[in-house]
């Protein structure tokens, strides 16, 4: 008697179904070939049974962080079944090369396993061509753009990384830069502007979207910057059916496929100048920019040896927190004491504002007449000159110390009379006043609370530090009380942000609040939230249908709004409440 296959397949899943379902482990990448910025999903699948004893290899140059899991059930034709459980890492190269991860061991069911050791392939990021750039063909692209191209050292500089986001796609907010070199520079963070513009590019329209650099060099001669490279999530669709999109806004009527785009710019190079040796003062002390000179002093009638205070800002724009005051040789004929300093700045890089100086001196003797002038120097980058600027002398009325008489000890009268010295003193016969004993000190109520003191200090200092062996041990815990820090102040932000009608700032607030919190929640980086974890994670799918609802609702509002128009200050209200509600809900879920 022939059998076909199926019927050969029933008969083996019923009569051998332990060798049907054998115990199996399995890893392997989502893909071996990456750009520097990008990042593979790592996923181990467990057949059979839970895994224990599982770690993860060290491979240097690439971070690997678990970002989540899965189970799903497998049926046979005769009903017998097997669950498979995947856990998916999330694997960062942090340098370009081919990496190789070993061989992962597992245990499951009391049976050891060993996959098969899988290679890495990290390229560079290369910025896009002009052509390609030019034809319209990228979804989103990042450019340098440099002021100028020589400046000297010291000077203060903002450079700018130009964003480009063609008309078809909506950022999913998260840009991440990913390497930003900045070698022979002092470079300061990167912060979004809002000076938002549009431009024309082959068939299509790209937003701009400015990031600011600044930065001043710290060394002498050619200089590269860059190339600085980032990754962006967006999403690649259409505006069907959106009535916002003749007005060249985004709406929530956008809709596409998700993509992850590594974004990389040339490298530029700065000729950094040195400053000119020629006609440099002598007391200067490395400041550039161009800067205003103001000081005061008082009290103006002192003693020697009284304190007297000198005051100096020095108001201008250039790189401030490098500025020093140079030393006052004309001051010799003062005890000088080291000053105290404190920095205002009126814009967001800190390159314009105002440097106080406080610095107590006390003059040395009473010729002291006038305090000297007091003398600044800075180099100039816009005209390449020093200059000095100089305050006039300020008039001193320096009185001696008073002196105090020395004590006159009066003579005592002589006799010619001797007495004779007494070799015993006499028994004193008036004994004084008689008073009552008071109560000893140890019958005191007092003096048994200062014994109780003792160990009352030594019961706080155990609970206290039992309290923090026992935070030191639970990072849960730790996690839990950062988060419901940064959700307490969150909340006020959002308010502030709603009454002031910024919604920029109120939404990037929304958006990393709910990160955090559904991060403490589901036990995973806060990074690795999106909205697709809500759908995606298996404490969520068994959570409330509104809640995985208003959650997609909060995540569409951050993404989407950001290229909206602005909204009123009741509209974000209103989003604010619906927040503090989702957020009341979530604490409830169960971590």
């Amino acid at each position: 008697m022939r059998l076909n296959l199926k019927t050969l397949a029933m008969l083996l899943a019923v009569l051998l179904p332990g060798a049907v379902w054998a115990a199996a482990f399995t890893a392997s990448l989502d893909r071996d070939t990456l750009t520097l910025g990008e990042r593979a999903t790592l996923s181990l699948a467990f057949e059979g049974g839970l895994p224990g004893n599982v770690s993860l290899p060290q491979v240097t140059g690439l971070h690997m962080e678990q970002v989540g899991n899965s189970s799903q059930n497998t049926f046979d034709f005769s009903g017998h079944g097997t669950t498979v459980t995947t856990y998916l890492i999330a694997v960062a190269p942090q340098q370009t090369g081919e990496f190789t991860i070993p061989a992962i061991n597992a245990e499951i069911n009391g049976q050891k396993f060993s996959s098969r050791p899988l290679k890495l392939i990290v390229g560079k990021a290369i910025a896009p061509s002009a052509a390609a750039v030019n034809s319209g063909d990228q979804l989103a692209f990042l450019k340098l753009v440099l002021p100028k191209a020589k400046i000297y050292v010291g000077e203060p500089m903002v450079a700018y990384l130009e964003l480009y986001v063609r008309d078809d796609v909506q950022p999913n907010g998260n840009f991440q830069m990913t390497s930003s070199p900045t070698d022979g520079f002092n470079a300061g963070k990167i912060t979004e502007q809002r000076n938002q513009r549009r431009v024309q590019i082959g068939n299509h329209v790209y937003t701009i979207i400015p990031l600011a650099l600044p930065l001043s060099a710290v060394k002498t001669g050619s200089l590269a910057l860059g190339p600085f490279t980032a990754t962006i999530s967006v999403l690649q669709g259409s505006h069907e059916g959106d009535p916002f999109a003749q007005l060249g806004s985004r709406s929530p009527f956008f809709h596409g496929e998700q993509k992850q785009v590594t974004l990389a710019t040339e490298a530029l190079n700065i000729e950094s100048l040195p400053l000119p040796q020629q006609n440099q003062p002598a007391n200067f002390s490395g400041a550039v920019g161009q800067f205003d000179l103001a000081a005061s002093a008082g009290p103006t009638t002192v003693t020697v040896g009284d304190p007297i205070t000198v005051r100096v800002q020095v108001s201008g724009r250039g790189a401030l927190d490098a500025v020093t005051l140079p030393a006052q040789d004309a001051w010799k004929n003062f005890k000088t004491y080291p000053p105290t300093t404190k920095l205002e700045t009126t814009d967001q890089f800190g390159f314009q504002g105002t440097k106080t100086y406080e610095q107590i001196i006390s003059p040395l003797n009473n010729d002291v007449q006038e305090l000297p002038a007091l003398t600044f120097s800075f180099f100039n980058p816009e005209d390449g000159q020093y200059h000095t600027l100089t305050q006039p002398a300020v008039p001193l009325t320096v009185k001696a110390a008073g002196t105090s008489p020395m004590p006159q000890i009066a003579a005592t009268k002589t006799s010619n009379e001797e007495k004779p010295a007494q070799d015993i003193l006499p028994i004193k016969e008036n004994l004084g006043t008689l008073v009552a004993n008071k109560m000893p000190l140890v019958a005191q109520p007092a003096f048994y609370a200062a014994q109780a003191v003792p160990v009352l200090a030594f019961l706080a200092a155990f609970v206290w530090r039992k309290r923090t062996d026992n935070l030191a041990n639970n990072p849960r815990l730790r996690r839990q009380r950062a988060v419901a820090a940064l959700i307490a102040s969150g909340k006020d932000d959002l308010k502030k942000y709603a009454a002031a009608n910024q919604p920029d700032e109120f939404f990037a607030t929304l958006f990393r609040l709910l990160q955090e919190q559904l991060g403490e929640r589901l036990d995973c980086p806060a990074s690795a939230i999106t909205e697709d974890v809500v759908d995606g994670h298996a404490r969520l799918r068994n959570a409330p249908a509104a809640l995985r609802i208003a959650l997609h609702e909060q995540f569409q509002l951050c993404n989407q709004t950001r290229y909206a128009p602005v909204r009123g200050s009741s509209e974000l209200n209103s989003v604010a409440a619906q927040f503090e509600k989702l957020l009341g809900e979530l604490q409830n879920l169960k971590s």
